[in-house]
């Protein structure tokens, strides 16, 4: 399905990019973490990484032109993909917009009003706003701060850890100076574009810039000054670009993030990219010296430990206590879209009985050969995936008018995680053998606790599967996960007696539900479709085929 690349900002203070040059044509497959294309922002030019996998269908920005945050900036699907429904639905939101925003503009004019004291904004200071880190964000807790009130701060060093509502990320400064105020405290949850923190000349009078900031004096003087600030940031950035001469590793974020999910120190990585710039593909192919294993070892160890599980604080017999604790972005996404899911899609609930016998026998067959592994919840995803191409109206999403198909099987696996659920998806689900099935989810689930799954593996599920039975869970329904159509409740394995014969016996059997969007799923096609997953669960062989 194809995936729309918007303009994206780069820095706290951008409201529009010019591509200064595209490294993709149309018609070029890209990966995840291919350099689209060098978007040149208020402050510097920077490559911009892709987050999705495909063909790059269409451009909507040629080099050299600009346009604002957010503007259709590519298209990326499948080889051969009609996108032009996606391309004039682009330009339709563009004309409203314009609409929009010169009506704004007219209002502002009219009701135009000139305070009688303006404070003056320090020269040299900074004001950094809460940045929009995901398409979809619209504020963002701050995890942790990295940096003090009062320590220095180079350009390119972590400022802090914000919590988005799909992934914690950390937030690089795009200046140097001293860190004169923290906006927003560890923990506390802010809007986009609200105070984050305030960089300057040491010994800077605070109030006097949180004065100007509020009177609106500030960001007017910053707008004003971009021309002069982006020519001296762009001759900056060409004399650091030696890393012998400045101290300072040019790496992409995404090579960042592998070398620290590895254990990579990346002062020992040679760069292949422009100007010696350490790029993915650097850190992925990089051989540690002898004296690298134990801290990458120590590294993967810490990454390992589970999350604390809550304590009960003691409370003396008799005595009422309460604790209100702040619901963390991801929690409260959570809870809008599946508020926003039950409330608008009518689901409704069937449950079958499955014989497991025969699976668990293969399981143990499958297993007892060298370096491999497969789980029942395995089996069902690959179940699932099956059934689905032979029920493709099971594997759609409603549109209103229109109900969408997806002739490609996506299965998102739903994960605990300690703040709540998460879905990585395993894109292509149907051409997967089942020990491909393993070791994706395995590591998909990893990244999930440990809070390194990317908006990309996170995204176009056509299906879901949920399951509870390692809790001993025998049987419950979940709420669909939209734009899906339905999902799937696994239940335990439970041993018990079963008629086989005329004759009963010790069986093994698990209950699965699922539900469905009656908008799209009627009640005998749920059925059938339950009719085939449980025959592929019953004949395990079947899948082999």
């Amino acid at each position: 399905m194809a995936e729309i690349v918007n303009m994206p900002r780069l820095s706290d203070t951008m409201e529009e990019g010019t591509v200064a040059k595209w490294l993709k044509k149309v018609g070029d497959k890209v990966s995840e973490g291919d350099i689209l294309a060098e978007i040149e922002t208020d402050k510097a030019t920077m490559e911009f990484e892709s987050f999705n996998e495909g063909t790059l269908l269409y451009i909507g920005i040629e080099e050299g032109e600009s346009a604002p945050v957010d503007s259709l900036l590519a298209i990326i699907g499948d080889e051969g993909e009609d996108v032009s429904a996606l391309i004039n639905g682009a330009e339709d939101s563009k004309k409203e917009e314009v609409s929009e925003n010169e009506e704004e503009e007219t209002s502002e004019t009219k009701n135009i009003e000139t305070p009688s004291e303006t404070a003056e904004m320090p020269s040299g200071v900074e004001v950094i706003t809460m940045p929009r880190l995901s398409d979809t964000m619209t504020e963002g807790t701050v995890a942790s701060w990295l940096k003090k009130e009062g320590e220095e701060v180079s350009e390119g060093d972590i400022l802090a850890e914000i919590e988005t509502d799909k992934a914690t990320m950390e937030f690089e400064s795009f200046y140097s100076g001293t860190l004169l105020h923290i906006g927003i405290k560890e923990g506390e949850s802010a809007p986009v574009d609200s105070l984050l923190a305030i960089i300057g000349p040491e010994g800077t009078d605070v109030k006097q810039v949180l004065s100007a900031v509020s009177s609106g004096s500030g960001a007017k003087e910053s707008k004003e000054e971009v021309p002069e600030k982006t020519e001296t940031k762009s001759a900056e950035v060409k004399e650091e670009i030696p890393a012998s001469t400045s101290g300072r590793i040019l790496a992409s974020p995404l090579a960042k993030k592998i070398a620290k999910d590895k254990g990579i120190n990346l002062s020992q990585v040679k760069g292949t990219g422009e100007n010696g710039r350490i790029v993915k593909k650097d850190v992925e192919n990089f051989v540690p010296s002898s004296s690298q294993p134990a801290q990458a070892a120590s590294v993967s160890a810490a990454a390992s430990d589970s999350p604390k599980a809550a304590v009960m604080p003691f409370v003396p017999a008799g005595q009422e206590s309460t604790e209100e604790v702040k619901n963390s972005q991801m929690r409260k996404t959570i809870a809008k879209r599946l508020a926003e899911s039950k409330f608008t899609a009518p689901h409704y609930y069937l449950t079958i009985e499955v014989d497991m016998d025969n699976a668990m026998a293969s399981r143990i067959q499958i297993n007892s050969l060298p370096d491999t592994k497969v789980s029942f919840n395995d089996m069902v995803v690959k179940a699932c995936a099956m059934a689905l191409k032979k029920h493709p109206q099971v594997n759609t999403s409603w549109k209103g008018d229109t109900t969408t198909y997806n002739h490609h099987v996506h299965v998102g696996v739903a994960v605990a995680v300690e703040d709540g659920l998460v879905v990585p998806v395993l894109k292509f689900t149907d051409q997967m053998s089942l020990t491909q099935i393993g070791g994706q989810v395995r590591e998909l689930a990893g990244k999930a606790r440990n809070k390194k799954l990317t908006p990309a593996e996170m995204e176009g599920s056509t299906f879901t599967v949920s399951n509870l039975g390692m809790f001993g869970i025998q049987e419950f329904t979940s709420i669909i996960n939209q734009p899906n159509s339905a999902i799937l409740s696994v239940g335990a394995i439970v041993e018990k007696p079963v008629v086989k014969n005329g004759q009963i016996v010790v069986g093994n059997t698990m209950k699965v539900t699922l539900a469905c969007d009656h908008r799209t799923v009627d009640g005998a096609t749920g059925a059938q479709f339950l009719q085939t997953l449980q025959a592929y669960l019953e004949n395990p062989v079947t899948m082999l085929a």
